[in-house]
């Protein structure tokens, strides 16, 4: 029986589809053997075609699981995803500070879904760059999201390592600047740190199962970082549980699939 090692407060929407937001993320904690709990911020309305519809979470509902979370069980590491609006990326802050007890904190800076539907309000912006970012221990943007924290377009590895470095100045710990949104046979993803700035290299998988990967690869960062895995290490080993999860996709729905979570459990066989 594995052992689970590490718990996780994660802080984001969830999604109807079970693709992306907190049921990737629980998906992807679990199947790295550590807990998962949560403080739900919105109930979207989607599927693998898009988002029709999200409904949030009163800031006062969400204030109550963290503290109901961190007053019994704990938590080794925080992450956020989807925090919709200023008030709520203020009130995650605040509780950070007041609860997390020096936890590391992984910073998914969600803004728009796949379909491209908004999940971060413009004017919340600048409160995540200023709230959220100097308190991460690893920020995890793609490349359209970098360009809205920066201020300048992410579109080749060179612009990646300079948003990365302009996200080292604003106080993030380390920074993991994707590069799936931008075009080419090989992905590459840079990792800047106080150690210097590296990037990680892996040919494109041609596939349509990318629903969740952002959640996901974040989600899997805050499990090794929860076990005490430093910053690098735990990427490594998040970016290669991704990929094989996409490998492992189970072709559900008619657009952007989920991943296949669960590619590491062992079969149960039937009695």
């Amino acid at each position: 029986m594995t052992r689970i090692s590490g718990r996780v407060l994660i802080i984001a929407g969830s999604d109807s589809g079970g693709g992306a937001g907190i049921q990737a993320d629980i998906k992807t904690v679990t199947a790295l053997s550590a807990h998962a709990m949560t403080a739900v911020t919105a109930v979207t309305v989607q599927n693998t075609l898009g988002v029709t519809g999200v409904h949030p979470i009163p800031p006062e509902v969400v204030a109550a699981q963290i503290r109901a979370v961190m007053d019994d069980l704990g938590a080794d590491c925080w992450k956020t995803g989807m925090l919709a609006d200023s008030a709520l990326v203020e009130l995650v802050a605040a509780e950070y500070d007041a609860r997390a007890g020096g936890a590391p904190l992984v910073v998914d800076p969600v803004m728009i879904a796949k379909g491209g539907h908004a999940l971060l309000a413009d004017d919340a912006v600048g409160v995540l760059r200023d709230a959220l970012v100097p308190r991460a221990a690893v920020l995890t943007p793609n490349a359209p999201e970098a360009a809205r924290l920066v201020g300048f377009p992410v579109e080749d590895m060179a612009a990646q390592q300079r948003a990365g470095a302009a996200l080292l100045k604003l106080g993030a710990r380390s920074v993991l600047v994707k590069g799936g949104h931008i075009a080419g046979p090989i992905v590459r993803d840079v990792f800047a740190s106080a150690d210097g700035i590296e990037a990680f290299e892996a040919p494109r998988i041609e596939t349509r199962a990318t629903h969740g990967t952002g959640c996901t690869l974040a989600s899997a960062i805050a499990a090794g970082l929860a076990q005490g895995m430093a910053a690098r290490d735990a990427i490594v080993r998040a970016r290669s549980y991704v990929r094989a999860a996409i490998l492992a996709a189970p072709g559900l729905g008619r657009g952007a699939g989920p991943l296949g979570h669960g590619w590491n459990a062992a079969p149960v066989a039937a009695e």
